[in-house]
């Protein structure tokens, strides 16, 4: 599917990581019964954050991957929703860069294919530049590059290229997008 056409239609995140557990909920939360524990979550199909309450005897940490999907769910109740950046804990905002990586890691063809179909946005900007620590300098070798065969791997992308850890710089623009209100999405949805 298409990277934009997936998020003009409704899209529901299979699974996501725990990027915060409480074990006592939330202050300040309301929910439809009462409970106990919550957690804070990020999608890994589109970087999602989601809260929910987690099943009685469920012990959960952060990097924890759970089902969140339609069907029965093992470890979670039920999703209370999707939250904002600044609902986060601050533990979950800790934890946050770090989880991303991991979910970058996992998805791996995913984000190298990124590299390998990157187009420009305007005639003087291009989605590439978008990424931190990438200008115009490791654009065109990055383009030069793909021009030559596709990239393969994130090791390949950056033994080529030069650039710099790949997978912290594709973390560092989903925390950006997810913290501020970008004109420009890459990885996630607006909420």
């Amino acid at each position: 599917m298409e990277r934009r056409e997936r998020f003009h239609q409704q899209v529901y995140e299979e699974y996501a990581y725990v990027i915060d557990y409480l074990p006592y909920g939330r202050p300040g939360l309301r929910l439809r019964r009462r409970t106990g524990a919550v957690v804070q979550l990020i999608g890994e199909e589109c970087f999602t954050l989601l809260e929910a309450v987690v099943r009685e005897g469920v012990v959960l940490k952060p990097a924890d991957r759970v089902y969140v999907g339609k069907d029965p769910r093992e470890e979670i109740l039920y999703i209370i929703g999707r939250m904002s950046y600044e609902e986060l804990t601050a533990n979950a905002k800790m934890e946050l860069e770090n989880i991303i990586e991991k979910i970058v890691l996992s998805r791996e063809k995913y984000f190298v294919d990124f590299f390998n179909t990157a187009k420009p946005i305007t005639p003087r900007m291009h989605t590439l530049e978008l990424i931190p620590g990438i200008g115009k300098k490791y654009m065109w070798k990055i383009l030069e590059e793909r021009e030559k065969k596709p990239f393969e791997s994130f090791q390949d992308l950056q033994r080529r290229t030069g650039i710099p850890n790949p997978v912290k710089l594709i973390a560092k623009r989903v925390v950006e997008e997810l913290s501020s209100d970008c004109k420009y999405r890459l990885f996630t949805r607006p909420l």
